[in-house]
């Protein structure tokens, strides 16, 4: 792409049916907002200028974008031509393309924004190129009357007649236009309509009144579903996931229960991974080859090595990296913790903020206490070290390589090469008190 391009994303809508403090487009899907969606697929297309237009919530947005669009108001909110038209103050002087986008429909694939300028540059020089779609309910969206990929005419639903209802193809109002064609085509629209407002789609007609061409592209449902709801959103979520369980089983990956497994937008699978039901991967998840993820597990911001085994009932969080056939075991939870070739805690465990040898092998019911309610300490645990089980790790503490901590240890020393550490009261003994004790209190429980 030679010619310059803006996007310009409207995202004034109140989202009034989404029930929520925080903004619309801001709702995730697959743990990144629906906004940043959008932004990385437009982000391929390398564009020159990025506008998002937007009502209320601006705050958010300013927070959630730092810096990297420019941010309009439209207020009062007049439809989305007037929304679009809040645009041309910011790309005062832009001479290029305009792609036209919604925060709340995310999906739209930079191959498909690609496309529509490339039919944009096309010998026949269209004035709008607008994508289309044909979903399975038409009933809510504007039709796209056509023919082949000529728009013979735009029309919303609310002000078609029953012939045009009866088309299938319909505008997801996505578009792109040079600059210099949409802002001199939106200075005409009106809002002689039903519900009085400044439709974007009219440009559609005006330039075809002045016998200018304008083209339609297609494209997948998908690509184009919007969110509004709630409900909408976990079907979009849900659509999601399905086609990339579908993309990991095609690349190798085995899902024993696909519909259980959830991804997020940034998950990286090896070759011959297995993941078992119940498996949720936050944003940060990368999992080399020959993986095995047990039944039960959250996993975020974790790099796992190859050959690892990972629960179940596991929880890795951000910050942890596992060397080759390194295992994590049931009910362990490991955070900012880096764990070396083939080391190993198998259960009941809790390590934050720690440096654990090859070979080491953590006890169940080990903890390193790394917070003190201010500050956060780290635990160094040297090569095929050797912690048994109900330790407490104070940090900061280091364990030496190949020492070992007897089990019910609480460590608050370093433990030097080699060492055994044990850290418990003395014992003591005392015949038949237990017997005693038992008969005195039945005695008491009788009345006697």
């Amino acid at each position: 792409m030679t010619t310059p391009l803006a996007a310009i994303i409207l995202a004034a809508g109140k989202g009034t049916r989404m029930k929520s403090d925080r903004h619309k487009v801001l709702h995730p899907i697959a743990g990144r907002p629906m906004l940043m969606h959008l932004l990385a697929s437009v982000g391929e297309l390398a564009p020159a200028r990025q506008v998002v237009v937007v009502g209320s919530g601006r705050d958010q947005l300013e927070a959630a974008l730092g810096g990297a669009a420019e941010l309009t108001v439209q207020e009062p909110q007049l439809g989305t031509g007037h929304a679009v038209q809040q645009a041309e103050t910011p790309l005062a002087g832009f001479e290029g393309d305009v792609l036209i986008l919604y925060g709340d429909v995310p999906l739209v694939s930079a191959e498909t924004m690609r496309r529509m300028i490339e039919r944009l540059h096309a010998p026949d020089a269209p004035a709008v190129v607008v994508l289309a779609f044909e979903p399975e309910d038409t009933l809510r969206y504007g039709r796209v009357i056509a023919e082949g990929d000529r728009i013979v005419k735009m029309v919303e639903h609310k002000d078609a007649t029953e012939e045009e209802r009866a088309v299938r193809l319909c505008n997801s109002g996505l578009m792109a236009a040079r600059a210099g064609d949409l802002f001199a085509l939106l200075a005409r629209v009106g809002n002689n309509n039903a519900a009085g407002e400044y439709y974007l789609v009219d440009i559609v007609n005006i330039a075809s009144a002045d016998g200018r061409p304008c083209a339609v592209v297609t494209t997948d449902p998908y690509e184009v579903a919007g969110v509004n709801s709630r409900a909408e959103l976990a079907a979009l979520e849900g659509a999601w996931q399905a086609r990339r369980r579908a993309q990991a089983m095609a690349d190798g990956v085995t899902l024993i229960a696909p519909e259980t497994v959830w991804f997020a937008h940034d998950t990286v699978l090896g070759r011959d991974v297995t993941i078992e039901p119940n498996v949720f991967f936050g944003p940060g998840a990368r999992v080399a080859d020959r993986v095995t993820i047990r039944a039960n597990c959250h996993i975020e911001g974790a790099v796992i090595g190859a050959g690892c085994e990972i629960g179940p009932f596991a929880r890795l969080r951000p910050g942890t990296v596992l060397g080759e056939k390194a295992k994590i075991g049931n009910f362990v939870e490991t955070k900012k913790a880096v764990l070396g070739a083939g080391a190993k805690a198998n259960h009941l465990t809790y390590l934050g903020d720690a440096e654990v040898g090859a070979g080491a092998n953590i006890g169940a019911g080990t903890i390193t206490c790394n917070y003190d309610g201010y500050f956060k300490y780290k635990t160094v645990i040297g090569e095929r070290a050797f912690i048994g089980s109900n330790s407490a790790l104070v940090a900061p503490v280091s364990i030496g390589a190949e020492a070992i901590v007897g089990a019910g240890s609480t460590v608050t020393k370093d433990v030097g090469e080699g060492e055994l550490r044990l850290v418990r009261p003395e014992q003591s003994a005392k015949p038949g008190w237990a017997t005693r004790f038992h008969e005195a209190m039945a005695r008491k429980k009788r009345g006697a």
